[in-house]
């Protein structure tokens, strides 16, 4: 690797989070991962089990969720196609915080940590793109807890159909729409509220000429209003998303 070279942050010739990675270094990821079919329905894994692999969505759709004290299950991230997601720990025996549930059909890639170690340790170019993409998820995550801690629920929701908007959003010709069909229930479990909260929040949206439904799909028409709302701080895509 030429030492004045620039490390891409991402590559655009690669979705989701692992556009971290240059097409060499994804390729030697690429090159240690084995592939598994999965069905809708299907819990990959629960909070507590061995965090021993890292996946890689190649087709289809996870859910990564959070267990509360009463039970309940907070939605933290939706992963999709080209997404790379794992818990690495240096403490040796690392175990998930969260749950991840197949919520629609595809297939996988799997990575084990001892296989990726030897990738860490081979090639330094590669290393340092690891760290970036664990960078970016921590910052996810971090920006995720941020606005469902600091900004109230209304907050949290503004910031959630922004980061739909950001990952699933394609123009319309008023506004945005959202292309994830989402009920009010998820949507509620996305931001720790009740479906009853979120409702009344959207038809003050709808009400505001912020939102509005189409053949049962949301449109965001007004993203500064959201923005406002939930003091935006204009981070890039990569991290503002789900």
């Amino acid at each position: 690797m030429n030492p004045t070279a620039r490390i891409p942050i991402c590559n655009e010739g690669t979705e989701g989070t692992a556009r971290c990675f240059s097409a060499d270094s994804f390729a030697k990821l690429q090159s240690i991962m084995y592939r598994k079919t999965i069905e809708k329905g299907t819990v990959l894994f629960w909070e507590g089990d061995p965090a021993d692999k890292l996946l890689f969505v190649r087709t289809g759709r996870l859910r990564i969720t959070k267990t509360s004290d009463n039970g309940r299950h907070i939605t933290l991230y939706l992963l999709q196609n080209g997404d790379l997601y794992g818990q690495p720990d240096p403490s040796g025996k690392p175990v998930h915080s969260f749950n991840a549930e197949v919520i629609e059909p595809g297939e996988i890639g799997l990575i084990q940590m001892a296989d990726l170690e030897v990738l860490l340790w081979q090639h330094g170019d590669f290393a340092i793109e690891f760290m970036k993409w664990m960078g970016l998820m921590h910052r996810m995550t971090q920006t995720k807890f941020r606005d469902l801690m600091l900004y109230g629920k209304s907050g949290a929701l503004c910031s959630l159909l922004i980061r739909l908007c950001n990952s699933n959003g394609v123009p319309d010709s008023d506004g945005t729409l959202i292309s994830l069909k989402i009920n009010h229930t998820e949507l509620a479990d996305m931001i720790g509220a009740s479906r009853e909260c979120v409702n009344r929040m959207l038809s003050e949206y709808r009400k505001e000429n912020v939102i509005l439904v189409k053949d049962g799909y949301l449109v965001v028409k007004d993203m500064d209003y959201l923005r406002k709302i939930c003091r935006c701080e204009s981070c890039p895509k990569e991290v503002c998303r789900m």
